[in-house]
């Protein structure tokens, strides 16, 4: 994606103190002074969201999507600057808010409104830490993997989403993942959920798949790195599992007609 979150929030700071500086200049220190904290708040971001440190837990997003009152207070400045250009940005694109790549998995942007949630009450697996969870979508199962936006979910939190989706796509259940905009984050996500329900040999090969139904992806250096790192270590098999639930199926019925000749004979 280019120049990563860290960098862009990073001149952002730089910005905000440049105008405190002019206005706290000119005498207008009072109305400098939300510039200053706006500033501040953006340095913090900038550092926690550097790869060396990937702290996206600073936001203090609750596993059930929710935004504790000290954090909405205390980060206003990032939290309602991202809503707000998400927004427009979403707006001026004019991109579909998700699109289905397979039969049950859909892959989007954060849905700010019921209408742009996919059909059929699907699970939400949520790539996002600086986005909430809609009052209106408790009803649905969730799944939170707080990750800051241009970074990559670490290879656990692929494989313990993976295994999640899976479970719901065995009870019949469609499944959307999103980030902010279905670009990198929850793209990276579905590219594993791709290659481990077998749709897919690999997450070259999913992207791909993904990016002929949703053009727009652009998965980074990260991304390929933490699917990298997944591929070689994943543990979710579950196409592997089904058939081998089939046979220890076919040979119990086996076994148990063999039984039952015996005592016919």
């Amino acid at each position: 994606m280019g120049v990563g979150i860290s960098v862009l929030i990073a001149f952002k700071a730089t910005v905000l103190f440049l105008i405190f500086a002019y206005l706290s200049n000119s005498g207008l220190m009072f109305l400098s002074l939300p510039f200053l904290y706006a500033s501040l708040v953006s340095v913090l971001i900038s550092l926690a969201s550097h790869p060396s440190i990937n702290l996206p837990m600073l936001l203090g997003k609750r596993p059930n999507g929710s935004f504790p009152i000290w954090s909405i207070i205390m980060f206003s400045p990032y939290i309602y600057f991202v809503r707000i250009f998400s927004f427009i940005r979403r707006l001026s694109s004019g991109e579909e808010p998700y699109n289905q790549v397979s039969q049950g998995l859909y892959v989007g942007g954060w849905p700010f409104a019921p209408s742009k949630l996919p059909p059929g009450n699907p699970a939400i697996i949520d790539c996002t830490c600086e986005f909430p969870r809609l009052k209106e979508f408790e009803g649905h199962p969730y799944l939170c993997v707080p990750t800051w936006d241009t970074r990559a979910p670490q290879p656990g939190e692929i494989e313990s989403a993976v295994k999640w989706a899976c479970r719901k796509r065995a009870q019949n259940r469609p499944v959307f993942v999103h980030c902010a905009y279905g670009h990198g984050r929850s793209v990276a996500v579905m590219c594993a959920l791709l290659v481990a329900l077998g749709i897919v040999d690999d997450w070259k090969q999913a992207e791909k798949f993904i990016r002929e139904r949703r053009p727009y992806i652009r998965m980074n250096a990260l991304h390929h790195t933490a699917l990298e790192e997944w591929s070689l270590n994943r543990l979710s098999t579950p196409k592997r599992n089904e058939e081998t639930n089939v046979t220890s199926t076919m040979l119990s019925r086996t076994s148990g007609r063999s039984r039952s000749d015996k005592f016919t004979i």
